[in-house]
């Protein structure tokens, strides 16, 4: 195959060394050094097969397209090309719906098959409930979620200059040759594989566009010869605005009804509705494509993963039906006995109802005589739009005593608040500013919908190098302090007392708070211990005998002597190097037993940091990141300026819906199956992912591979089995289930991609390799299996086409921009100018990031404010994230979910700086400003509230820092400016998309 400019790839199905199981190079090292250039010389191309497609917007109809032509001023080689609806109910959002019996709209009428109810629409499309022959069990049926009921038994869970003459990006040159060193991702890296070869079924055209650009001057450096390129109308390169706004056009406020398979929902930016009828909402579970492909060689070949983002927990908008509740009694969910999958839209019911066939193995069930139903006359359940288990995407189970450990009932969750007193902390006014916020943030503790107070019950410790417990018991005048000084042997020192309601403990807790901050006002105490406090708030758990949440408030590394003693391992020396890896793999023993023990006991670890300097974050944050935990780190904290955003992390963490103890089990149909996960997860085994606690805004990210060939007839089915300890101690099972297509065609598959859920894969995939490889293999693996994928339509599903043209799927057309972004992040980077600390957090946050937060990190809001319209209820319209888009005279806020910025132009309007500053003009405004004050104008009133609903709609609180045009803090705000060249290194959009250009070419060849 190497006239096809292929070689072949190990077996599909095989683990191979590198990320995602294929090795980390391709290719022959190039003559020219790996930095500093895009390549090597352009070559000639053999002929694919021939199509048909117009490539200039003079030529063709207004369909879908994307087609970029690159004209180079030097003579270039030319090479030819290989030979491309949903809709939704014009049904408007209903009002919120009150929880009631389960009751759907009757069947429709003969000749309609549906999954679920009936759209409202009249011509609304409809799907049969999948028939599949007999065939094998996918998965075998696991202990915990599969042989046996019980789920919960389980013991326990270089600084790159950029481009212009200069090295644009470490790792943008092809790949030394050799496999590297060993490690696990998702990444499938791209060997030589064939794009197009004989014996596959010729592709039809795909969906693409044209795009004319030609006259920005590009430094020739780029290909690899002398000579300008150049580009004409940069208007015209796909950009992610663009794409929003029109998804939004065309499907915003619409009715989303998940009644067909494979259907590709609307962005994560588009707002929109979710009429639940059969398969999961796109806010449960997301598919990097929604057709797969139908054999693991047509895998191979196109180099797209093939993977889902599940957020079990995720929010439900008021004006959506909240999940239903079955409970089947003492007998409890219905499982099919080979595969242990639930009940669900997907099993067909035969023999007159007697048996039922699952969708996932084929393997034929009796019915239990509770359960037994007659069929219609179109073989469907009378019952069906009455039970959610059979009509609906997404539902619950209430697990019976076998789900739970040791088959006894589940005990409400307990939150343990454990607060450093250490010197620095005292002093700062941290540990008051915690206790006072503690008085009033404890009345909402999470609860269940209805219940009247919380069940969750309050403990807290504070610590240095000792640990002092507190007896909060509801009939003491006084709380007691009891100190466990010995760090090596951890013991909770009472048992009656410290874990306590706090409605009942109120006053005596409210008592402690007071005298904490002034018990510790004398202390010289700096050192601090970690893991012991850790390991504390376990014990006390488990003798309490129920899961909850450790919320930790820590300032610096822990130096005493004490188990988990961290010692500064910082050392920029590392920084692209082979060892830089090492900065950022956590230090084994203690922490990662700690993690295990947490995770069996059902304790996740939240992490609140306020360093002054080095803290070894990628150890400290071991164990929130694999107990379900999040990390918060607020970097030389002052109460007067940081407090705000301290304190609403802290609210929205201690409020937010959550579960606890919860293990997650992903079932699908025969022909492929999961095999890798990323998240904020532990894993014992290959099948069931542990979770001490799993709340609203955490996603797993899970990888699948064929083992056989799937059906373009019955598709591929999933289903996501989730069980979980509520916050008023109840097992529930939550169950997602999505149905795919699958197709022989490559078309198809790219035609159904969603570039937001593939950028999410990639994402993690990076941040995980990144522990096993140097961030140059990792970049370029990044940039090779992108190259496969756009080499592989282009070979197999677009026309022919001039070598100037760079072809993009119409579904995949912005992925360059998600990606290049992705390469420029802190973690990535290698940059001895960003904190090691910085990277590592930011890399573990990723880690439990959902489609919407990857989305939004990587592609920042820039939202013009000079011109708002006051009168308007409408935030203004996002503009490209590009330095060209700022002007002198203009007010942008720009915001990424973690970080908001107010940006102020030299020539800002004086009336505009005094309506909204409450200052005479842009050079009156003090150089340390941090919030804005509060003004009776329309103009101050419109800001404010944008900035409210901003933070509102994100999972964590974001510090607005104002930033004045050409001061020193711009360099902060600009690194957000993704399109343009990275200050820390990387290339601008426009240099990327040339760059892959290239890479696509070297492929081809």
């Amino acid at each position: 195959m190497s006239q096809q400019g292929y070689v072949a790839t190990p077996p599909y199905s095989q683990a191979q060394p590198g990320m995602g199981g294929y090795p980390a190079g391709f290719g022959s090292s190039p003559a020219q050094p790996l930095y500093g250039h895009y390549g090597g010389q352009p070559q000639s191309f053999p002929a694919p097969p021939t199509g048909k497609a117009t490539f200039l917007w003079s030529l063709i109809p207004p369909v879908k397209s994307s087609v970029y032509v690159l004209k180079v001023v030097h003579t270039p080689p030319t090479y030819p090309a290989g030979p491309g609806p949903m809709q939704n109910p014009q049904a408007s959002p209903t009002s919120p719906p009150a929880q009631q019996p389960f009751q759907t709209a009757p069947p429709p009428t003969m000749g309609q098959t549906t999954l679920g109810p009936p759209p409202t629409g009249p011509h609304s499309p409809q799907m049969a409930p999948p028939q599949s022959p007999l065939a094998g069990p996918s998965m075998g049926g696991h202990p915990s979620m599969g042989g046996h009921p019980s789920m919960g038994g389980h013991p326990s869970m270089g600084g790159h200059p950029s481009m212009g003459g200069h090295p644009p990006m470490g790792g943008m040159g092809r790949p030394v040759p050799g496999p590297p060193p060993p490690g696990s991702g998702g990444f499938q890296q791209p060997g030589p594989g064939a794009a197009g070869q004989p014996g596959y079924p010729q592709q039809p055209q795909g969906t693409e566009s044209a795009v004319t650009c030609g006259s920005v001057m590009i430094t020739a450096k780029l290909y690899g010869f002398i000579g300008p390129v150049s580009w004409s109308q940069m208007k015209p390169i796909p950009g992610i605005k663009h794409v929003t706004e029109d998804d939004q056009a065309k499907r915003g406020g619409q009715v989303y009804t998940t009644n067909l398979r494979g259907q590709v929902p609307p962005l994560v930016t588009t707002d929109f509705t979710v009429q639940d009828q059969g398969n999961a909402s796109p806010r449960f579970m997301r598919c990097t494509t929604y057709s797969f492909p139908c054999t693991a060689d047509l895998a191979k070949q196109c180099q797209v993963p093939l993977g889902a983002i599940i957020k079990p927990f995720a929010t439900v908008p008021k004006n959506e039906t909240p999940l239903y509740f079955v409970n089947h009694g003492e007998t409890g969910p219905i499982r099919c006995n080979r595969c242990k999958a639930y009940m669900c839209p997907y099993m067909q019911f035969i023999d007159g109802g007697r048996r039922y066939q699952c969708g996932f193995c084929n393997c034929v069930n009796e019915v239990p005589a509770f359960y037994f139903q007659h069929l219609d006359h179109m073989g469907r359940r009378v019952d069906l739009y009455e039970r959610p288990e059979l009509s609906l995407g997404s539902y619950e189970f209430e697990a019976t005593l076998d789900y739970c450990k040791n088959n006894k009932p589940a005990s409400p969750p307990a939150y343990i608040f454990m607060i450093d007193v250490s010197y620095a902390n005292i002093k700062s006014g941290l540990v008051r500013l915690i206790c006072e916020e503690l008085k009033t943030l404890l009345d909402n503790l999470p609860r269940e919908d209805g219940a009247e107070s919380s069940t969750v019950k309050v403990g807290f410790v504070t610590y240095n190098k000792i640990l002092h417990f507190y007896n909060v018991k509801s009939a003491l005048a006084q709380p007691q302090m009891m100190v466990v000084s010995d760090t090596a042997e951890m013991f909770v020192p009472l048992l009656d007392g410290f874990l306590v309601n706090f409605q009942e403990s109120r006053a005596v807790i409210n008592n402690l708070l007071d005298q904490i901050p002034d018990m510790f006002a004398d202390t010289n105490e700096s050192e601090t211990v970690f893991a012991p406090v850790i390991q504390a708030g376990v014990e006390a758990l488990k003798t309490a005998e129920c899961s909850g949440k450790l919320f930790i408030f820590h300032s610096s590394i822990p130096t005493a002597e004490a188990p988990g003693k961290l010692k500064n391992r910082d050392d920029k020396k590392l920084i692209n190097t082979e060892k830089e890896k090492t900065l950022f793999q956590p230090q084994k023993g203690v922490y990662e037993q700690l993690s295990k023990d947490c995770v069996s006991q059902g304790c996740s670890v939240d992490l609140f940091l306020f360093p002054s300097q080095y803290v070894d974050l990628a150890t400290m944050g071991d164990v929130p990141t694999h107990t379900g935990g999040s990390i918060f780190k607020y970097s030389n904290f002052q109460v007067y300026t940081n407090s705000n955003h301290f304190l609403s992390d802290l609210r929205k963490d201690v409020e937010k819906a959550i579960g606890f103890d919860a293990i997650m089990r992903v079932r699908t149909s025969t022909g492929f199956r999961a095999t890798n996960f990323f998240g904020a997860i532990h894993m014992n085994n290959t099948t069931d992912v542990e979770m001490a606690a799993v709340d609203c805004d955490k996603a797993v990210t899970v990888e699948f591979k064929h083992d056989d060939k799937l059906s373009e007839e019955t598709g591929a089915l999933m289903q996501c089995a989730l069980l979980y300890t509520t916050v008023n101690g109840q097992r529930r099972l939550r169950i997602h289930n999505l149905s795919l297509n699958c197709s022989a065609q490559l078309s198809e598959l790219y035609k159904s991609c969603e570039t937001d859920a593939l950028i999410n894969f990639f994402a993690k995939s990076a941040y995980r390799a990144m522990l096993n490889q140097p961030l140059k293999t990792v970049r370029e693996i990044l940039v090779n299996q992108t190259a496969h994928m756009l080499a592989c339509y282009r070979k197999n599903c677009s026309s022919p086409s001039a070598a100037s043209q760079l072809i993009l799927p119409d579904a995949m057309k912005v992925f360059p921009v998600y990606l290049n972004s992705l390469m420029k992040t802190g973690p990535l980077v290698g940059s001895a100018d960003l904190s090691t600390d910085d990277r590592a957090h930011q890399r573990l946050i990723a880690t439990a990031m959902g489609v919407e937060d990857t989305q939004l990190l990587l592609y920042p809001r820039l939202i013009p404010l000079h011109n708002m319209d006051v009168a308007s209820d409408v935030v203004p319209a996002p503009v490209r994230c590009s330095e060209e888009r700022l002007t002198d005279a203009g007010m942008f806020l720009l915001e990424n979910g973690r970080s908001l910025f107010l940006w102020l132009g030299q020539a800002c309007p004086p009336e505009l700086v005094q309506r909204v500053f409450n200052v005479p003009s842009f050079a009156h405004l003090p150089a340390d400003l941090s919030s804005l004050p509060v003004l009776d104008n329309p103009q101050s009133k419109k800001l404010r509230s944008i900035i409210d609903s901003l933070l509102d709609q994100r999972p964590s609180a974001m510090k607005l820092l104002i930033v004045k045009q050409k001061d020193r803090s711009e360099m902060l705000f600009r690194q957000h400016l993704v399109e343009d060249k990275g200050p820390y290194g990387g290339a601008s959009y426009m240099d990327f998309l040339c760059y892959v250009h290239c890479e696509i070419r070297q492929v081809l060849t």
